[in-house]
């Protein structure tokens, strides 16, 4: 059995996309460390298993895309959480179909950018609020991609919507230098979560072909990566890019 440090211990956090993937084993970790957790998900009854694992308590079933709904979710979040907020872990994100430019509906790709860029910026604009309000600490950790570097083929609507991720990052990570409160990014190459449920086989062996380490990641390995950026420890870092990609990025 793990044994987990204290680090969070009275810290107070928003996890989005929690109920799986990456966002799930991340707000176990911040559980398990001594945060106290809010968990957020579109799928309410896998979030509600996904909460239980974790020992967490306070659970938002929340559609990211709406603003209005980010805005209530992160006001019962902070009030479920002692009244302040100190970190948010967005990862809640989709793929999108596997097709050409060529062959891409409008609405395909409007519903990419719903989810992965306003949904982002709703989140962290909410998250930097609340943290500003409560004293100008916070460490805010956004879940791109190295296809938002890279751009991948048939992928265009992911690939572009994560680079509008990385740029988000850097903007808010300049504005809040000034402050106590930390922006960076981690960018992964394939991890297989049930995000992989979304994508062709095709694809997910070209995402496997392009890695130089030969394998995924996995959601423990990029949990240690957001967990130090979400820590005290990340103190010179904002507005940076943490790749997690086996050996594929080049720049």
């Amino acid at each position: 059995m793990t044994v987990f440090s204290r680090r969070f211990e009275g810290r107070a956090a928003v996890v989005t996309g929690a109920a799986s993937g990456i966002g799930r084993d991340v707000a176990r970790r911040l559980s398990a460390e001594g945060a106290r957790v809010s968990m957020w998900d579109l799928n309410a009854a896998a979030l509600d298993s996904a909460a239980a694992e974790a020992g967490v308590s306070d659970t938002q079933a929340i559609d990211i895309v709406s603003e209005d709904a980010v805005h209530a979710a992160m006001r019962r979040s902070v009030d479920a959480l002692g009244g302040r907020l100190d970190i948010l872990v967005a990862s809640a994100g989709i793929t999108g179909p596997n097709r050409a430019v060529k062959d891409y509906s409008g609405e395909d790709w409007r519903k990419v950018f719903d989810v992965n860029v306003n949904g982002s910026f709703y989140c962290n604009r909410a998250a930097v609020r609340a943290m500003m309000d409560g004293g100008g600490y916070g460490r805010i950790v956004n879940v791109a991609s190295v296809a938002g570097k890279e751009g991948n083929p048939n992928a265009s609507a992911y690939s572009a919507s994560k680079a509008a991720v990385i740029a988000l990052t850097k903007s808010l990570g300049k504005e809040t230098a000034a402050t106590g409160i930390r922006v960076n990014c981690i960018t992964p190459a394939a991890i297989k979560t049930p995000l992989f449920d979304q994508m062709t086989p095709q694809h997910i062996e070209f995402m496997l072909s392009k890695i130089p380490l030969g394998r995924f990641g996995t959601t423990e390995e990029a949990t240690s990566l957001v967990c130090w950026l979400a820590s005290e420890e990340c103190s010179f870092s904002t507005g940076a890019v943490f790749d997690l990609s086996g050996g594929r990025a080049t720049y």
